[in-house]
C-alpha cells in the first residue's frame, strides 16, 4: 500500500521561555491512499500539533514529513503554502466560512490561487463539490443563512475542491448534535469508499468507530495504532433514527 503521508521521528518542542513543552516524542507514523483514521487522544496528548505539521500548518523540531513523497519538514512558508493548497483539504470544527459570502464563493476559494483554471472552470468544479455533498440547493445561500450542519457541508466542499491527496479534519462534528455528525460522517464514508484518503481527530468514540483506523496519542507518542472491526455504518445508524423535520434546514 502506497504512504500518502510518512512522518518519521518527528519531534515537537515548543519554547515557553524558560519552560519546554515536549509536545511530540518521535512519533513514526505513516498514512496510506484510501485511509479513513482518526486520532484520538486527551487534551495535550499531542494529536492536534501532529495534525497541524502533516497539514503543513507547522514544521517538526526533527524528523521527517513526507506528503507525496515530498520531504515537507523543512520547507520554507511558501513552499508549505504550496503544498497545502495543491495536496490537502482542511476542515474545520468551526468551519471557517466567510459569513457575508455564498456557499458556491466559499466553495471557490482554494481554487482562486490557481492561474489555470478560469473563473467559469472555477464554478462548475464548486458546483460539483457542493452536489457531492448534498447542496445543491443551497448555493447561492450567504454562509450565515445554514445551519451548523449545512455549513460543515460547505467546508467539506471547499476542502473536496482541488481534488487533495487527503482530506484532514480537526473534530468536524464536534459543534454537531448526533444525528448531523452521522450525517457528516455519512459524508465522509461516502468519501472514502470512493478513494479519498481521510483523517479526523476526534474525541467521540462513536465518531472514531466509523472510521477504518484509529490512532490514539498520549504524553506525545503514539500508544495505539489499530483496524477498527466493523465500522459503524452512518447511513444505517441514521435509518434507525427518529425522523427529524428538516434536519439540516
Amino acid at each position: 500500500m502506497q504512504a500518502v503521508i510518512s512522518a518519521k521521528n518527528i519531534i515537537k518542542t515548543f519554547d515557553l521561555g524558560e519552560v519546554k513543552v515536549h509536545a511530540l516524542r518521535g512519533v513514526d507514523l505513516e498514512i496510506y491512499e484510501g485511509d479513513f483514521v482518526a486520532i484520538m487522544g486527551h487534551s495535550g496528548s499531542g494529536k492536534s500539533t501532529f495534525m497541524n505539521i502533516i497539514g503543513c500548518l507547522d514544521v517538526p523540531t526533527s524528523g521527517e514529513v513526507y506528503i507525496d513523497d515530498n520531504d515537507v519538514a523543512n520547507y520554507d512558508r511558501d513552499n508549505l503554502a504550496t503544498i497545502r493548497n495543491k495536496k490537502i483539504g482542511f476542515v474545520f470544527q468551526s468551519y471557517n466560512l466567510l459569513s457575508r459570502t455564498t456557499a458556491l464563493e466559499n466553495v471557490e476559494l482554494p481554487l482562486i490561487y490557481n492561474p489555470n483554471i478560469s473563473a467559469g472552470k472555477r464554478e462548475e468544479l464548486s458546483k460539483k463539490a457542493l452536489e457531492k455533498v448534498g447542496l445543491a440547493d443551497r448555493l447561492l445561500h450567504l454562509t450565515n443563512q445554514l445551519s451548523g450542519g449545512q455549513q460543515q457541508r460547505v467546508a467539506i466542499a471547499r476542502a473536496l475542491v482541488n481534488e487533495p491527496l487527503v482530506i484532514l479534519a480537526d473534530e468536524p462534528t464536534g459543534n454537531l448534535d448526533t444525528r448531523t455528525s452521522y450525517e457528516i460522517m455519512d459524508i465522509f464514508q461516502e468519501l472514502n469508499d470512493a478513494g479519498k484518503t481521510i483523517v479526523i481527530v476526534t474525541h467521540e468514540g462513536d465518531i472514531a468507530k466509523m472510521c477504518k483506523r484509529n490512532i490514539v496519542f498520549k504524553d506525545g507518542k503514539v500508544i495505539k495504532d489499530f483496524m477498527v472491526e466493523n465500522p459503524i455504518n452512518a447511513k444505517e445508524e441514521l435509518a434507525k433514527m427518529p425522523k427529524q423535520e428538516d434536519a439540516l434546514a
